[in-house]
């Protein structure tokens, strides 16, 4: 699967339109069929959804099974966090508050072998469960990590620059809820968040990585593809059902009354 993986990391570094969603429920069964369907991507939450270690490799089990890169927000940028996902198959990671450009790399570094800190087991899935040659299998995997750090905190802006520009982080992801908190706004379009947003899309453009959002709309789409963003991050297997699910009920209370 080291094919699929380079590809995505190839794709994202060009800036090609890439769809995916939150997995918030610990199952397989989402990423099956978010992947069947033919999204881009998925990004099991750890951080902020009930995923234990056996759930994250079911998930990412069924995304390589569907030929759809298998992302992991981790819970934080511990390096032992980091390392659990990659061995479990993980195509890269969404790294929650990187608010430094110290830390950025050392999240780059606990996601590489060569000039990183990535422990090496060669009986992990990610590895083949074994018989290949390691350094082949080096080479593969440090090309094929996406290392997408989030956001999402003030402080982070004022070192954005720095934080975009470190060697190995892949993409910056705009974490718009924690900013929209941390500053006070009243929603998270409000001007002092979309001057945030637009910062932090300057800098990625300025250090050439590209931009990774949410969105639960095509409105907010519009508007985050406007100032550069390439890949989406569309709702999740939690809003998908619930909309759904809304819209059915709304449809069968009303039969018959119109």
């Amino acid at each position: 699967m080291a094919d699929l993986d380079s590809s995505f990391r190839a794709r994202l570094a060009r800036g090609d339109r890439l769809v995916g969603s939150f997995i918030k429920t610990p199952t397989l069964h989402a990423t099956e069929i978010l992947g069947g369907i033919g999204f881009d991507f998925v990004v099991v939450d750890e951080e902020h959804s009930p995923f234990d270690r056996a759930a994250t490799d079911a998930a990412l089990f069924a995304a390589r099974a569907t030929g759809t890169a298998g992302l992991v927000r981790v819970p934080s940028p511990a390096p032992h966090h980091l390392l659990s996902v990659l061995d479990c198959g993980a195509t890269g990671v969404l790294v929650p508050h990187v608010a430094t450009a110290a830390l950025a790399a050392q999240v780059a570094a606990a996601c590489r072998y060569r000039g990183g800190k990535r422990g090496y087991s060669g009986s992990v899935r990610s590895a083949g469960y074994g018989g290949g040659r390691m350094w082949d299998y080096i080479e593969a995997a440090d090309a094929a990590a996406t290392v997408v750090a989030q956001i999402e905190d003030p402080e982070a802006l004022d070192e954005i620059d720095a934080i975009a520009a470190t060697p190995g982080i892949d993409a910056l992801f705009i974490g718009r809820g924690d900013l929209t908190a941390a500053l006070g706004a009243p929603t998270n379009d409000a001007p002092p968040i979309r001057d945030a947003v637009s910062r932090i899309a300057a800098a990625a453009q300025r250090a050439g990585k590209p931009v990774m959002v949410f969105v639960g709309g095509m409105k907010e789409a519009a508007w985050l593809a406007s100032i550069g963003a390439t890949a989406f991050v569309y709702s999740s297997d939690q809003g998908f059902m619930k909309s759904a699910a809304a819209k059915a009920l709304a449809d069968m209370r009303g039969l018959g009354t119109s």
